[in-house]
């Protein structure tokens, strides 16, 4: 999540043509299912949203949180859909770190085939990591970010491996490389510290598992779940694809993402991954990774599983997070969903935690608007 796409390098958060960006010459394509689409059933949502000390319209919500888009699912039909001026259904948006959340699907995929067990060493499949941080680490360890490798995730540092890893995609070089440099820091299991690298190495793990890149087994999903426009995901110099952060979408096959963590159906109720792998994901992992226990520069009002985000500790309600307001959150009662794009300041950190509160907060009271027999209990923090 604190990644940035201006940390990246990789330009803006929205394209209309992606392949004509020079940042994205090496993007590569992840085809669409043509001929499908969501339902519309269009209704007025009349909400207030309470936070940072006053009560605003959904109006006001999106203009203060700067939002690029905002689309709302109720019982799998799109009843609002919003875009910025210039901007519409056909536009992609960078999810910035909600492609970790495509992630753990294509994870979820793995281990129910059989090519991947939650307890595999990550050194068991990747050897060039012995010796490396990630030396004794485990698939769990990656997918809960509790590696406990020394790894910094700030892009202001310029001695830092961080922008090292990114600048791999912005313009060129080899990111998997630079993953050997990582050292260990403390015990795995004992520490959650937000990881861009975790992200990059479960890729890797996947990778050896399965024979697939990640560009190719996100094209499996985006087949299976019958989504509508072609996506792009960034690769570095080596043709690495850029799992933690570089997939772009519509919003509309980002709402198809989200409904995954539902039940593990697709829209047209095909069964895709195990329900126990579901309900495992959306759940912390550990006390220590509830929600409201993550350090407050990340967020009080999200706890983590399974790269995904959990709003609450049940599991009922969860997101995909990505750096400067991109979410896709769903109701997992309800099988409603909020997807919100966005594109506020990042340098300013007060501006940015702000922000990202009052999203949270906004993304239940949308919720509760189309799931009204599941009120939510979360009440503000500003």
């Amino acid at each position: 999540m604190p990644a940035t796409a201006a940390s990246t390098g990789l330009a803006d958060l929205v394209f209309t043509n992606p392949h004509r960006d020079p940042a994205w010459k090496r993007a590569v394509v992840i085809p669409a299912v043509q001929g499908t689409d969501l339902p519309s059933i269009p209704r007025t949502l009349e909400v207030d949203i309470v936070g940072a000390g006053s009560t605003r319209t959904l109006g006001d919500w999106v203009e203060e949180t700067y939002s690029t888009s905002l689309l709302v699912l109720a019982e799998g039909a799109v009843v609002h859909e919003w875009y910025a001026d210039g901007l519409g259904a056909d536009t992609l948006f960078l999810g910035a770190s909600m492609t970790k959340s495509v992630l753990a699907h294509l994870i979820g995929l793995s281990v129910r085939d059989g090519s991947l067990a939650l307890t595999d060493q990550t050194t068991s499949h990747v050897p060039e990591l012995a010796g490396s941080g990630y030396d004794g680490t485990t698939v769990l360890d990656l997918l809960t970010m509790t590696t406990g490798v020394a790894w910094g995730e700030d892009y202001r540092d310029p001695q830092g491996l961080a922008p090292h890893l990114l600048a791999c995609f912005a313009r060129g070089g080899d990111s998997r490389a630079l993953l050997t440099q990582v050292r260990p820091g403390v015990a795995p299991g004992t520490r959650f510290a937000y990881c861009t690298a975790d992200s990059q190495v479960l890729d890797w793990v996947r990778e050896r598992a399965t024979g697939l890149p990640y560009s190719d087994d996100v094209a499996r999903l985006w087949q299976a779940l019958g989504c509508g426009q072609d996506a792009y995901v960034a690769v570095d110099g080596s043709g690495v694809a850029l799992a933690g952060g570089g997939l772009a979408a519509t919003s509309r096959d980002w709402a198809r993402v989200a409904g995954l963590v539902v039940r593990g159906r697709t829209f047209d109720g095909s069964q895709l991954l195990d329900e126990d792998w579901v309900e495992a994901a959306v759940r912390p992992t550990y006390p220590f990774v509830a929600v409201g226990r993550l350090p407050s520069s990340i967020t009080t009002h999200a706890g983590f599983g399974f790269h995904w985000w959990p709003m609450d500790d049940d599991g009922h309600r969860v997101t995909a997070d990505g750096s400067r307001g991109q979410f896709a959150a769903t109701d997992r009662r309800a099988g409603a969903i909020v997807v919100k794009t966005s594109q506020w300041p990042y340098a300013d950190f007060l501006v940015d935690r702000q922000a990202r509160d009052l999203s949270y907060l906004g993304l239940h009271t949308l919720l509760d608007a189309v799931s009204p027999t599941q009120p939510s209990t979360k009440e503000s923090s500003l």
